[in-house]
């Protein structure tokens, strides 16, 4: 009846105790963290940290006071002493693992504050940390459940190496891959990376010990092994948010039927553009040239050109570059290069390529710009004399009828396709 009143006396005092603690260690260290406002504070004195360790305070009673029981015999105290030491341990490791989650929202916050939506991530080394300390608080607690010494239990984890070796092998190398793309600072939450072969075009919304998180533009989840990141190439588009500037490279595909040379006056009618009051400029300076030098053709800016014999597909190539400089949507930065050129004809016509930069990275806004500025240059096709190439079934309906001059103003009066033409479906 007196062992039996003790360990009754045991227990309430140490559930009392553990309220006493709860309550006396979140009371007042929640007053010295006000009172710090420090970054170490915060993360040491985290409201979670503090629980768990208040929590440990029952066992610690358990095993002080277990030494106080009269009349117990020694095994059935060994046994109480070793389960209340295998729950202090539990509840360190957790205040442990607590204190390194709280370091990880620490960080967070604070790359945050550093960088809106990039931001550099340490939860590979946190999970690696808990991982540790789980794995050590495990063969601590079984150590001392079975009262043996943990370096027996540790003796014959070395003699499992290869099996550990072979259930942790993707641990261990995602772990690899976390440190090197941390310490190449090849990867961060928030960047847009495009993955192909794994399906994942998308921000990375969280990187973790074992997997990278990677919302696609449908809102669906990709999850790509860490390690799979450093033994297979990636597209990382952080360069591009950075620059501040994203590419436009797209072509207008220009019927090779409508380019021609300009007659004196269709020249005269383009004279009055203004972008292109330079490109006259110019041309005017290589007709002096050539007129102190006839039957020459001048070397003038890079250009080989005859001052007379200018096509219109040359002039709208000018105008289309001119429009870009002027245009206040287009960035033209160092690095940001801008060109209009023509690319090797093929059987869809002559390609009008251009290249350059818009000086914004917000993808609607973007589409908006390259938008306009193909929807002009397209309806300014038509002033220089240019046609888009465009398959049809009906040729005869854009090309004059032969014999007549002119292009028929009915489906039936036109032309038949040639024999070897191909009819689009």
């Amino acid at each position: 009846m007196q062992t039996l009143a003790a360990l009754c006396a045991l227990a309430c005092a140490a559930l009392l105790c553990g309220w006493l603690a709860r309550w006396l260690v979140l009371k007042l260290f929640r007053h010295m963290r006000e009172t710090l406002r420090t970054g170490w504070a915060q993360v040491l004195m985290h409201d979670q940290v503090l629980r768990r360790l208040a929590k440990a305070v029952p066992s610690l009673i358990v095993q002080f006071g277990i030494l106080g029981v009269p009349h117990l015999q020694p095994r059935w105290s060994t046994l109480i002493t070793n389960a209340a030491i295998a729950f202090t341990v539990y509840h360190l490791a957790h205040a442990l693992c607590d204190l390194l989650n709280a370091m990880n929202e620490a960080h967070d916050r604070d790359e945050e504050r550093k960088a809106a939506v990039q931001t550099h991530s340490i939860k590979s080394y946190v999970q690696l940390g808990k991982l540790l300390v789980s794995s050590f608080a495990a063969v601590l607690i079984v150590a001392t459940l079975l009262d043996r010494s943990p370096l027996l239990l540790l003796s014959g984890l070395g003699a499992m190496s290869a099996v550990l070796m072979l259930v942790f092998k993707d641990t261990i190398l995602s772990f690899v891959a976390g440190v090197q793309l941390g310490s190449n600072d090849m990867l961060r939450v928030g960047d847009w990376i495009e993955m192909p072969q794994v399906g994942a075009d998308g921000f990375v919304v969280d990187i973790a010990l074992n997997t990278v998180k990677v919302q696609n533009f449908d809102k669906t989840i990709t999850t790509i092994p860490t390690w799979k990141l450093m033994s297979e190439s990636f597209k990382n588009w952080r360069g591009m948010f950075e620059a501040g500037g994203r590419r436009i490279r797209r072509s207008l595909p220009i019927d090779a039927h409508s380019i021609h040379l300009l007659t004196p006056q269709e020249r005269s009618c383009l004279s009055g553009i203004a972008l292109l009051r330079d490109y006259w400029s110019e041309i005017r300076g290589l007709r002096a040239v050539d007129d102190a030098q006839p039957g020459t053709i001048t070397a003038h800016s890079g250009h080989l050109i005859a001052p007379d014999q200018v096509s219109n597909l040359a002039a709208f190539k000018a105008y289309a570059y001119a429009y870009l400089l002027a245009h206040p949507r287009i960035h033209q930065g160092p690095g940001m290069f801008l060109l209009a050129r023509t690319l090797e004809p093929s059987p869809q016509g002559v390609p009008l390529e251009l290249y350059c930069y818009t000086n914004t990275t917000i993808w609607v806004e973007y589409e908006a710009i390259q938008g306009e500025i193909f929807d002009h240059l397209i309806a300014m096709l038509p002033q220089f004399g240019l046609k888009l190439y465009q398959r049809s079934s009906d040729y005869g309906m854009h090309y004059p009828v032969p014999g007549t001059g002119a292009a028929s103003d009915r489906p039936q009066d036109a032309a038949p396709p040639a024999r070897n033409h191909v009819v689009a479906g």
